[in-house]
């Protein structure tokens, strides 16, 4: 079922992603060579905590921490453990902030120092799916809108779409309807409805599409190793221009 959610419920949303947000703009600058995962996601926990919120993913589902923290050929998923961050790596960060009960979704991937040109250009990709798809956000369009709209620019780019996760509807808890695949044939599936809170995230590969989860349970991976980035930001759908809430 498609929750709409309330004017007071989108407020809390709204603040709850305002925090992610500021925390994942902070980031940019804190990731260095040489720190681990776990430095990084120790960061995140006292941030959201300072503010009096919860993070979002600890506990969710089992899962140990307050970010996903996936480094280059991982591609979601990536607990914060020794992993060492080195110079050259890309770090895609997945992490929520909760308020009074609501909850936040968003995720960058980082370079580290100086990266390939290639890295740079897979980063760019992500986020440029993000954008082409947040053209149909708005009351009135279908969901698969969105999906095809990611599809058909990183298809421009060249690089594989991972196909067994997908966005989806976010706000009360962390996964709702609708599932909002990363491709598709347009015109198809919800209509979008003013007040749905909805989570896109274009996750794509450099190499091959195929992804694989490692014995942890939890780590997703390219299947041929090479590198990933992922691209996600929780929208509020209007009968006018979306709202990116967790841009900030």
């Amino acid at each position: 079922m498609i929750n709409i959610k309330s004017a007071k419920e989108i407020e809390k949303i709204k603040t709850a992603c305002k925090h992610t947000g500021t925390i994942l703009n902070e980031l940019g600058d804190f990731i260095k060579p040489g720190m681990t995962t776990k430095d990084v996601d120790e960061y995140i926990d006292k941030r959201i905590a300072d503010a009096g919120m919860t993070p979002t993913f600890k506990g969710y589902g089992g899962f140990p921490a307050a970010a996903c923290i996936s480094v280059n050929e991982v591609v979601i998923h990536g607990i914060p453990g020794n992993r060492v961050i080195n110079e050259g790596d890309i770090v895609s960060v997945d992490m929520g902030s909760t308020f009074q009960g609501y909850v936040s979704d968003a995720a960058r991937t980082y370079a580290v120092g100086r990266v390939s040109k290639e890295a740079e250009r897979l980063i760019e990709a992500a986020r440029e799916g993000f954008f082409a798809a947040l053209e149909y956000c708005r009351a009135g369009s279908k969901v698969s809108d969105i999906s095809h709209a990611v599809q058909k620019k990183i298809e421009e780019y060249g690089y594989g779409i991972v196909r067994d996760y997908t966005g989806h509807g976010m706000g009360r808890v962390l996964h709702e309807d609708p599932q909002i695949p990363n491709y598709g044939k347009p015109g198809r599936g919800a209509t979008l409805r003013s007040g749905m809170t909805i989570a896109i995230e274009p996750m794509i590969t450099e190499g091959s599409e195929l992804v694989k989860t490692l014995d942890d349970g939890w780590t997703v991976v390219t299947i041929d190793g090479k590198n990933a980035a992922h691209y996600e930001n929780s929208v509020l759908i209007t009968d006018d221009e979306p709202v990116v809430m967790t841009l900030v």
